[in-house]
């Protein structure tokens, strides 16, 4: 019996969703809203109405005619880079660090954090923050028809909108898991997948990526003495696609070094046929990790991993996204699978700024789930956080968070904390039964989405999470990365798995008689009458 499926009765609880499908949308034209007391407010630099853009003018041409023709320019909004730290009363306020700078560390050695002049931001209200964000939906006024860069003004407010690098990534879809709640998690009927995946190149990593690149963009375009002349990166796949797919389009040189034979075909192509500059290691990603620091500290290539802080910025996009499909309510739950562990810190981050500047209430709170072969936060919490202790990460299906020493621990405890999470785990055979158990629901998820989904199936099999809480899973990347792992499963060629859900072909002579045999075996009711 799948250990993913819950041994609940038929639940009595409505499958009806807290609110009616035409509540996921706000109007398409919608007046921005601003405050009376405010001062001058950031540009919308959206296209007036009936406008159509000359033949001869381009998207970029034209948002810098409409930005200097609204005389917004100065509006005060502003970014640096600060120590991150659990207890902000420990930090030295002094040291502080501007995005120009190409900085990846504090003075005593650990992460950085992008901290916004929230004052700035307070002074236009929750009402007008929403108006706004939502009136950019849909638009292909550059910079806008990103779901990154329709929050310019909370991700990088003081960057030219001529050096963005963006193909108008997020706007990810919210899937209604009506089928899988109902039939597997004992009666969910507010159970939503929040696919990340259908992006540029396949994963939430671009979120990022456009934030970082175009800020690479920026500083190439200074002048500096030592001029940046690549962007480099360890992966264990979905980074090194989307750094080598925003750095071509804004023809940059990438730099990638990748674990041999540990990552699918299909991550491995992405970096090779965007051009970049493919190093493949007889390592691990740690190992990976080790060496693309070594080399950026030595030559003028920026790093471009989550040691980085800038991709948090683009990555918390995504919950402020969240908000906005639920028109602003707060869903009780958000999962997110975990490896280096700066995805869980995004999240929080996106759902605390819109909480502390007035858009919302409160914050769900967060689930972050691990492969039990590279469970080092799962570890971690089940010890009470006591001291956290690095581990050697096995191999995984779930390769992108195959990780035993993530970079992000420290901001991923942080964010657990304050938004009263847990850590949940999952093993091989479960995160492949939950991932074959969606896809026969309707889905096509990655094996990371499966374990998020283990996540949640132990979590509603104990009663932390209710029928009718509205639950969010983060789906990271696209299941078309990681066919090859389905087709094994649905052969059944897993060593030591039972690969419960498979569903092979079924191999028959090309004959009538033969098919209807075949049919009536697989569709049992097709032989009676």
């Amino acid at each position: 019996m799948a250990p993913f499926s819950l041994m609940l009765q038929s639940s009595p609880f409505s499958l009806t969703p807290k609110l009616s499908l035409h509540h996921l949308r706000r109007p398409s034209q919608i007046t921005c809203y601003s405050p009376p007391s405010s001062p001058d407010p950031p540009p919308t630099t959206i296209r007036p109405p009936h406008h159509r853009r000359p033949a001869e003018v381009n998207i970029r041409e034209e948002a810098a005619l409409l930005h200097s023709s609204s005389g917004n320019n100065n509006h005060g909004f502003s970014a640096k880079y600060v120590p991150f730290s659990p207890d902000p009363a420990s930090v030295d306020p002094s040291e502080s660090y501007s995005l120009d700078e190409v900085v990846y560390r504090s003075q005593s050695g650990g992460l950085l954090d992008v901290q916004h002049d929230m004052e700035a931001l307070k002074k236009f209200d929750g009402e007008y923050w929403k108006n706004l964000f939502d009136s950019r939906v849909g638009r292909t006024t550059w910079p806008y028809g990103s779901g990154v860069w329709s929050k310019k003004e909370w991700v990088l407010p003081e960057i030219d909108s001529d050096h963005i690098v963006s193909v108008f990534e997020g706007n990810s879809n919210l899937f209604w898991a009506e089928r899988l709640g109902k039939e597997c998690l004992g009666g969910m009927n507010d159970l939503w997948v929040k696919h990340c995946g259908i992006s540029h190149t396949g994963s939430f990593k671009d979120l990022g990526m456009t934030v970082l690149v175009s800020q690479v963009n920026h500083l190439r375009r200074m002048k500096n003495p030592r001029p940046i002349v690549g962007v480099g990166c360890a992966s264990t796949g979905d980074t090194s696609a989307a750094l080598s797919a925003y750095c071509a389009a804004a023809g940059i040189p990438a730099i990638v070094f990748l674990p041999a034979n540990r990552i699918s075909v299909a991550q491995l192509v992405q970096p090779i046929a965007n051009g970049a500059v493919v190093i493949s290691l007889d390592t691990d990603f740690d190992g990976c990790m080790r060496l693309i620091r070594e080399v950026t500290a030595e030559l003028p290539i920026y790093l471009a991993n989550s040691l980085n802080s800038l991709r948090l910025e683009g990555q918390k996009t995504a919950a402020v996204e969240i908000l906005q499909q639920f028109d602003w309510e707060v869903p009780d739950w958000v999962i997110v699978p975990g490896g280096n562990l700066g995805n869980i810190y995004a999240f929080y981050k996106g759902f605390y700024m819109c909480k502390e500047l007035g858009l919302v209430d409160r914050i769900p709170r967060l689930v972050c789930a691990q492969a039990a072969n590279a469970n080092p936060l799962y570890l971690h919490y089940k010890s009470g956080w006591s001291d956290f202790k690095p581990i050697t990460a096995s191999t995984t299906f779930a390769s992108a968070i195959q990780i035993g020493d993530p970079v992000s621990i420290e901001r991923a405890v942080f964010a657990l904390k304050n938004s009263n999470g847990i850590v949940e785990e999952a093993t091989e055979e479960e995160l492949m039964d939950a991932t074959a158990q969606a896809d026969l629901t309707g889905m096509f998820t990655c094996p990371h989405t499966g374990v998020a989904l283990v996540a949640l199936a132990k979590l509603r099999k104990s009663g932390v999470i209710g029928p009718t809480d509205r639950t969010i899973v983060v789906s990271t990347a696209h299941g078309l990365k990681f066919t090859q792992s389905k087709v094994d499963y649905h052969r059944a060629d897993i060593q030591d798995m039972t690969c419960r859900h498979a569903n092979p072909p079924v191999e028959v002579k090309a004959d009538f008689g033969s098919v209807m045999d075949a049919l009536k075996k697989k569709l049992p009711s097709f032989g009676h009458k």
